[in-house]
């Protein structure tokens, strides 16, 4: 064994890369083959235009410039980008095939699947999409009486009658949803008995904090920075620092279309990796991406509300500023976006913690079953230069310090002092 194949599991190496590759056919590797194959038709895609959902996030980047950039026609197809109103509407879209594929929660899928966040179906994940950039924000109002943090907000909490305080997240099941409650219960905030939580679609976010609706909330960029421009907000905790390179939304679809789909499913997650590719490889990419989706047809609000963060320029509204080491990313060389078994076995964990889940469920065959590693392989592969992990679990670190890794699910759910 060589000290490269020693790399712990999730680490990427470039010879698990080689050999990885080989198995999907040697022929593969050799430059322009498969889109010459792809030409003459014996492996083309089954759908040419494939309307993909999304919601006005920074985090729809790679979706929309697959399309803007022409990376789709590199693959024989067409991604429609199809502007969505909420989390709620892209779920009852995919599910009834008004949509091909979406930007979506990690979380979303997985309770679709388990039948949580909508009636049962069979759900597929191809590849992520980002890791990080999102946050929580609290109400200047809550800033005025003295709350900065996790510690004063308890403080706060427990000076004032049950349910005084409001606080947003965008579905049920989805990350923010548990982003939010892991740091309430970190700081020792039960999310169900202290506080009233409530569901806001991301658009909605800053003006409802605007007229009072609650005093803090969850959700992705731009909508935290945008609380700050208002001067309404700050940005009190981000995703990052909850869980740094924590997964967040994916390329999500039902199984079935998949069954349908193989060749477009392929074609859709090679064309997405490489608009992830392009956005990262520059912050002149990141600049220009943060011009494209600022329009009116995607997040409908200023470039510089964007771009910042984008950058990993940040500011917190309380007077401090610095340069995330965490930031959004959309590549980072393909270790953003593998659909890790861990990753998604990690939300089935917090839901059982917080009693979506009644039962402790499989985890690792409902992760083995959404997480489509051989497609998004194919796809890798079809892009070409993408490197692969050495295993199909990574290792984190999260803020109180617990590490999860795959490995015990059940323990690690039922780990928690504070749950529902």
């Amino acid at each position: 064994m060589t000290p490269d194949d020693k790399k712990t599991p999730g680490q990427f190496s470039r010879r698990r890369f080689i050999a990885g590759s080989a198995v999907l056919g040697g022929s593969m590797m050799m430059p322009g083959f498969m889109n010459s194959v792809w030409a003459a038709g014996s492996d083309a895609p089954e759908k040419k235009e494939i309307r993909v959902g999304f919601i006005p996030l920074t985090d729809c980047a790679s979706v929309v410039m697959a399309a803007v950039k022409k990376f789709d026609e590199k693959y024989g197809i067409k991604i429609i980008p199809s502007k969505e109103s909420s989390w709620a509407s892209v779920r009852d879209k995919l599910v009834s095939g008004e949509l091909d594929a979406a930007h979506v929660l990690y979380g979303l899928v997985y309770g679709l699947q388990l039948g949580v966040s909508g009636p049962q179906h069979d759900m597929a994940m191809l590849m992520s999409l980002n890791n990080n950039g999102q946050a929580i924000t609290l109400s200047n109002q809550l800033k005025q009486a003295g709350v900065t943090d996790g510690d004063s907000l308890k403080k706060r909490v427990d000076a004032s009658a049950k349910g005084t305080y409001t606080f947003a997240q965008t579905f049920p099941t989805g990350t923010h949803a548990m982003w939010l409650y892991y740091w309430l219960a970190n700081a020792g905030i039960h999310p169900f008995n202290d506080v009233r939580n409530v569901v806001v679609p991301p658009p909605q976010m800053a003006v409802n904090m605007k007229i009072g609706n609650m005093s803090g909330y969850c959700v992705g960029e731009p909508w935290n920075q945008r609380a700050i421009q208002d001067e309404i907000g700050f940005t009190a905790v981000t995703s990052q620092d909850i869980w740094p390179d924590h997964p967040e939304k994916i390329l999500g679809t039902t199984s079935a279309w998949v069954a349908a789909n193989p060749n477009a499913a392929r074609s859709l997650t090679a064309a997405v990796l490489d608009a992830s590719r392009w956005i990262d490889t520059s912050d002149a990419n990141r600049i220009e991406t943060a011009q494209v989706i600022s329009a009116r047809a995607y997040i409908n609000t200023p470039v510089a509300t964007i771009q910042g963060r984008m950058l990993g320029d940040y500011e917190n509204g309380l007077g401090k500023k610095w340069k995330d080491a965490h930031s959004m990313r959309f590549f980072n060389d393909g270790a953003v976006n593998y659909p890790y078994l861990s990753d998604g076995m990690w939300f089935l964990t917090q839901h059982k913690r917080w009693g979506l889940l009644n039962n402790d469920p499989d985890y690792l065959a409902v992760a083995q079953k959404i997480n489509r590693i051989d497609v998004y392989k194919q796809a890798a592969t079809a892009a070409g230069g993408i490197n692969l992990p050495s295993g199909d679990m990574r290792s984190s670190t999260l803020t109180d310090g617990k590490v999860w890794d795959g490995s015990n699910p059940a323990e690690y759910a039922n780990s928690f002092a504070m749950k529902r």
